[in-house]
């Protein structure tokens, strides 16, 4: 770890590092707050009793030059949970963006959870209340869907073939049986 990064985990403040490089992070707004909260509920909900766990805001270690804090994440493997954090790859990782945040969860982030083995990422938009989910597929993350919640002026102005191709309900691929509905996850979302 460097030395920059050892110096800012004394002094508690909240930062990535990305390919070796340090990225501090802002606190998020309360939209992104609502929505993190959404998903993490829904995911204890079902995991409860399960062997997989969720955990939010939880230090994610994959090597020496990148320690991630993503919003949610699913762990299958209890051998890499660790009283500081993930130290390994989580099953499943939930980004919610934010403008300062955007560029670095589709791209360096991205290409890191794909390298490093994540099998399910999604890509969470509170803003325009959409969720894209990119599966591992042949050692890549590929673009499963992407889930919106339309507002009764943008359904109305869909044909009816995209109408009809709408999902509403996340199918998480880890267990056969675990569906997340849309509209819980943007629940109390201005």
């Amino acid at each position: 770890m460097s030395d920059v990064a050892y110096a800012m985990t004394n002094d508690h403040e909240d930062y990535e590092l990305i390919n070796g490089q340090v990225y501090m992070m802002s606190r998020p707004n309360t939209n992104h707050m609502k929505v993190e909260g959404n998903i993490f509920a829904a995911f204890y909900n079902y995991l409860n009793g399960k062997r997989c766990v969720p955990f939010n805001e939880t230090d994610v270690f994959f090597d020496d030059d990148n320690n991630f804090v993503p919003d949610v994440i699913i762990v299958c493997d209890p051998d890499i949970i660790e009283d500081d954090g993930i130290h390994g790859t989580p099953d499943l990782v939930v980004e919610i963006l934010s403008k300062s945040t955007a560029r670095k969860d589709r791209a360096e982030k991205f290409f890191a959870y794909e390298k490093y083995g994540v099998k399910e990422y999604w890509i969470v938009t509170p803003e325009t209340k959409s969720v894209e989910v990119y599966i591992r597929k042949d050692d890549r993350l590929l673009l499963d869907n992407v889930y919106s919640i339309y507002s009764d002026r943008e359904w109305n102005k869909l044909s009816e073939d995209r109408k009809a191709a709408a999902k509403f309900e996340i199918k998480v691929s880890l267990y056969d049986d675990f569906v997340v509905q849309l509209k819980d996850i943007f629940k109390r979302v201005n």
